[in-house]
């Protein structure tokens, strides 16, 4: 048996309770990541009343609803906790949001009973040069780019052999015509650092209205962006709480399905809802889709060798080492992010 994770009453691998002879291979299954629901859903709500009313001495709570699945429990999560009057839902959208976010995210505040709010952040992108600082970016690699043009970052696929981490740029001209091509270093950064202004102007209004009615703010990341720093530094990563921080996202659909997420969040793919082309968090991102990502981080952490994972994700036992190591590249990577400021020397009285 391997042993489970601290947080989420994971079950133990090969649970069944079935001997095996000393040269079997044990069975690594999906059932790793199950967990009781309502234990969990009980654990985290008496967690979140002490964190926010007592630790942080807070009357409620903000979330930035997305219309996706992990504020969408956070959100529910909240409201079970401090009551659904103790709880603002904020929607953010701007020029390059999804047209379903804004209509899912109401669809989630009508559902649980929150009050939630329209801040449209995009005159705040324009004054802070966020579209133009993208579109100069582009232009070095893609001259023509402007009006009516789309774009997203993407990552090929390692499955197939070792790649090198190297994000690529997909863009679709207003003729629908699509091509993808490499970025030098300069575009690249210049390209993300313009983007990240998305989350951290969210954040930012997050914060504004958690000041003027005494709330905390709610972090939505999973373990599995929380882990692999799938979030910006001072935008999205930042926050006073984060409930799901320690459950992968095969669990925390687990808790959707419980708390009564509407099924249409429930069946809505992960995106980035970040560029102005649809995009999956794995072409972004992650090596694979979340469901298997899940069993790889959750094997890497408890010492799974690849080749009891294999069958369990579809994939051979090269191709899970290469995910394997994916995992630590990121975690080497995105290490910073993590980071509180560092200091000359310690303030030992705060």
């Amino acid at each position: 048996m391997f042993s489970p994770d601290g947080g989420g009453g994971l079950a133990a691998v090969g649970g069944s309770g079935t001997a095996r002879k000393p040269d079997q291979v044990p069975m690594f299954d999906k059932d790793v990541l199950r967990l009781d629901p309502a234990a969990e859903v009980d654990r985290i709500t008496e967690t979140l009343r002490e964190q926010v009313l007592g630790q942080l001495r807070r009357r409620g709570a903000v979330v930035g609803i997305s219309g996706g699945i992990d504020s969408s429990v956070v959100a529910a999560l909240c409201a079970r906790a401090l009551g659904k009057e103790k709880v603002l839902g904020l929607f953010m959208p701007e020029h390059h949001s999804a047209d379903e976010a804004l209509s899912l995210g109401r669809m989630v505040a009508a559902h649980f009973g929150i009050e939630a709010i329209v801040e449209d952040i995009a005159p705040a992108l324009e004054g802070l040069g966020c579209y133009r600082r993208q579109v100069e970016a582009i232009r070095t690699i893609v001259p023509d780019y402007g009006d009516g043009w789309k774009c997203k970052l993407v990552l090929p696929s390692i499955l197939e052999s070792d790649r090198l981490n190297v994000t690529r740029l997909t863009v679709q001209s207003p003729r629908g015509e699509v091509s993808t091509v490499r970025l030098t270093p300069g575009a690249y950064l210049q390209l993300v650092a313009a983007t990240n202004y998305k989350q951290r102007v969210r954040k930012m209004t997050e914060y504004y209205h958690a000041d003027r009615l005494s709330y905390a703010v709610a972090g939505t990341p999973n373990r599995l962006e929380y882990d692999q720093g799938f979030f910006v530094k001072q935008g999205d990563g930042n926050a006073d709480f984060k409930p799901i921080a320690h459950l992968y996202k095969t669990q925390v659909y687990q808790l959707a399905q419980y708390l009564g997420v509407p099924e249409e969040i429930r069946r809505r793919p992960p995106t980035t809802d970040t560029f102005s082309m649809p995009q999956t968090q794995e072409e972004f991102y992650f090596a694979l889709p979340y469901d298997r990502m899940d069993l790889c981080l959750y094997a890497v952490n408890h010492g799974v060798r690849a080749e009891e994972v294999a069958p369990a994700v579809e994939l051979t036992p090269a191709q899970v080492e290469r995910v394997f190591k994916d995992i630590e590249a990121k975690r080497r990577a995105t290490r910073y992010l993590h980071m509180r400021p560092l200091l000359i020397a310690p303030v030992s009285e705060v």
